[in-house]
């Protein structure tokens, strides 16, 4: 499942657009659903990553319920999806938090300072409080996606930890991955016993955060569970697990259509932007694939894609096919619906992709088509 072969949608919607294929992103949702039943664990849907809630109500027959950066994935996760409903932020704003405490039932700080100074009114409200520790074990060569990386503002350090202060605490959560495995997540649980074991039987859950490729193949997912377990056997918690990428992951698609092509350095410009449609392209950086292609020079013909913005540096990756590419052809890009729709941007003016919502039979239908007012608005 979730391989980059032809679905014939991809020739018939408008360019460009996300497509994202209900029957793949099902997929996942039934791999995570049976990480929930056999352990007991909470997974809960990262919007962060991917916010597309036509499909909350799907998602919502799957997993327990979502976690928001802020108040306004908080509110979308309570009215589009309605279940468990967590908020992290490195710091709240006290004009915003008075109508979290009404839409979550958990509220996660990142210091002990927000915790004095917010808990008291969460916990008045109902709300189950954590705080978010900084087991300061690296996993990963991502610095700007590295928590633990030296100087990270994200999560108390064992050495800051104040114990006088954790009365009113009911879980720790810790966020240290990056599209990982569990054998990361056992390297990290691990540090988590070392520096605060002492303080987990004084609570009632924790939560291991996002970044495990729980839906990728090869993905150990028996060594999860017992992660899982462990933390539930030993300690008597209740676990929580946030992914964004394995829930969508390889469900999404960018279709995109060929405007020029320079015969002289080989470059085909398309309507698509890296900067704007795909910034994770630009960021990670990564090359995305694209169906019917090959590495550079291993079939006939071999194209770098670049977007049609003022951004010299706005390329997409290089490409190889066994026909020459003309003007019109379309191109489609896989893995789309992560860190697309939740971080593109209408730089240069660009009109936004539309956003598809389509099924295993080659139906679709248009979710959301955006103009020249949608980037107006934002200026």
């Amino acid at each position: 499942m979730g391989s980059l072969t032809y679905r014939k949608e991809f020739f018939e919607v408008p360019t460009p657009s996300y497509v994202i294929a209900k029957d793949l992103l099902e997929h996942n949702l039934r791999i995570l659903h049976e990480v929930e039943e056999s352990t007991g664990a909470h997974v809960l849907l990262a919007q962060k990553c991917f916010s597309m809630y036509h499909y909350y109500p799907l998602i919502a027959q799957y997993l327990s319920g979502t976690t928001a950066s802020g108040l306004y994935e908080a509110r979308l996760g309570h009215e589009e999806m309605g279940k468990e409903n967590h908020v992290f932020s490195p710091a709240y704003k006290e004009s915003e938090f008075a109508e979290l405490t009404k839409i979550c039932d958990h509220i996660i700080f990142n210091s002990f300072a927000q915790w004095k100074k917010f808990g008291p009114e969460a916990l008045a409200a109902g709300v189950s409080c954590g705080l978010r520790i900084n087991p300061e074990r690296s996993t990963q060569d991502h610095a700007i996606y590295d928590p633990c990386a030296e100087g990270s503002r994200l999560g108390v350090r064992l050495r800051d930890f104040d114990a006088s202060a954790i009365g009113g605490l009911e879980g720790l959560h810790f966020h240290t991955l990056c599209e990982q495995g569990a054998d990361a997540l056992a390297v990290t649980l691990e540090a988590v016993e070392a520096k605060f074991g002492k303080y987990l039987p004084q609570m009632k859950w924790i939560n291991f955060g996002g970044g495990h490729h729980i839906t990728k193949a090869g993905y150990d997912i028996a060594l999860l569970k017992k992660c899982i377990r462990r933390m539930q056997e030993k300690y008597g918690l209740t676990v929580y697990v946030e992914p964004g990428e394995a829930v969508a992951l390889n469900a999404g698609f960018l279709v995109a259509e060929v405007l020029d092509i320079q015969q002289e350095n080989a470059i085909a410009i398309l309507d698509t932007s890296a900067a704007c449609h795909m910034p994770d392209v630009i960021e990670m950086p990564y090359r995305p694939p694209v169906l019917g292609s090959g590495e550079p020079g291993e079939k006939a013909h071999t194209y770098t894609f670049a977007g049609p913005t003022c951004l010299a540096g706005d390329t997409i990756g290089t490409y190889s096919f066994d026909e020459p590419l003309a003007v019109g052809d379309r191109i489609v890009f896989g893995d789309m619906a992560i860190y697309t729709m939740v971080k593109n941007n209408t730089f240069n003016g660009m009109p936004l992709p539309a956003i598809i919502a389509s099924d295993e039979d080659g139906s679709w239908q248009t979710v959301r088509q955006f103009g020249y007012e949608d980037f107006k608005m934002r200026l």
